[in-house]
């Protein structure tokens, strides 16, 4: 009964990392339309950090299903689509008249980006993402604001053109989004080997900054990572350097934690009855043919030869 809890529990763990995001999201929207833009920003980048790990919970609890992935693409429609776009809509785009297509056209670019990544690339552990990753686009455009609230800003950046500038921002990241550019993912961490440590104290340092100095750390990282992809793109394009295998599967490290999608019937879920993980049976071997052959010939020769015996005795007796 208890371990029919525990299993319920990991099933359900994904899906409310995924809710939360969206919880997150519209309150965002909320937050801008009041006009608290720094509220908003920091609600996207919480959603984000829901968003990161649901996928991941559910590949090493090996919980992940199709309906877990529609649904995590649906709710990043709203977080990392609308969301960013309604805060730079309130922010510069609501007093023109048709300013507002450039809020459509990154909703549309972020529609677009996960509905190719649902195609391409959902449920299995990757090393780069086709085009610009929609999570790392809506905090860009989000921590704008808590950005040009630091000093550092105010001195030396505030006389720039910052509508035309996050305008033009705006629409450079939905081109990225549709674009083939890659972009690298989360690198994976541990204490074996000397490269695992190293990228673990390097994740370390990026948390602990972007604890203590958010405002600035997450504009201007995001910014270098939306450059970076760029840059690597450009440098690869001038060399003409192809890759040797898929840059957007991990083959050789595959699914976290050996994970596969598996089929979950939910309704098992009920109270009182525990759950199990469907599973697909192998057929059970039986044996080599030519193992049964000999058998076969051992038992046939020695029926011929108790047989024989018996003919000989009773020619012995006569």
């Amino acid at each position: 009964m208890m371990n029919g809890r525990l299993q319920r529990g990991v099933i359900i763990v994904p899906g409310a990392l995924t809710l939360g995001n969206l919880f997150f999201g519209v309150w965002a929207i909320v937050s801008a339309a009041r006009g608290d833009f720094s509220t908003a920003a920091w609600l996207i980048v919480v959603a984000g950090i829901a968003d990161m790990l649901d996928g991941r919970v559910a590949r090493v609890t090996r919980t992940g299903s199709r309906f877990g992935e529609e649904l995590d693409s649906l709710v990043d429609v709203i977080s990392f689509g609308l969301a960013p776009a309604l805060i730079m809509y309130h922010m510069f785009l609501a007093d023109g008249e048709w300013s507002w297509i450039a809020a459509f056209f990154y909703v549309s670019s972020a529609t677009i980006r996960l509905a190719r990544f649902n195609v391409e690339q959902a449920g299995h552990a990757k090393v780069a993402f086709h085009g610009l990753p929609s999570p790392a686009a809506g905090m860009t455009l989000a921590t704008f604001y808590p950005f040009s609230q630091t000093a550092f800003f105010r001195t030396y950046l505030s006389a720039w053109a910052w509508p035309e500038i996050m305008t033009a921002l705006m629409v450079t990241l939905g081109l990225l989004m549709m674009s083939h550019v890659l972009y690298p993912v989360v690198p994976k961490f541990g204490i074996r080997t000397t490269k695992g440590r190293l990228t673990g104290i390097w994740l370390l340092l990026l948390i602990t900054l972007a604890i203590t100095v958010p405002r600035l750390y997450f504009f201007t990282a995001l910014n270098g990572y939306v450059v970076y992809g760029v840059v690597k793109a450009l440098v690869l394009g001038f060399f003409e350097r192809l890759p040797e295998r898929d840059p957007m599967l991990d083959v050789e490290a595959g699914d976290e934690a050996g994970a596969e999608l598996r089929e979950i019937d939910y309704g098992e879920l009920i109270p009182g009855r525990p759950f199990r993980l469907r599973r697909k049976r192998r057929p059970r071997r039986t044996g080599r043919p030519g193992r049964m052959l000999k058998r076969r010939r051992t038992r046939t020769d020695a029926a011929k030869t108790d047989g024989e015996d018996r003919s000989q005795a009773t020619d012995g007796r006569r």
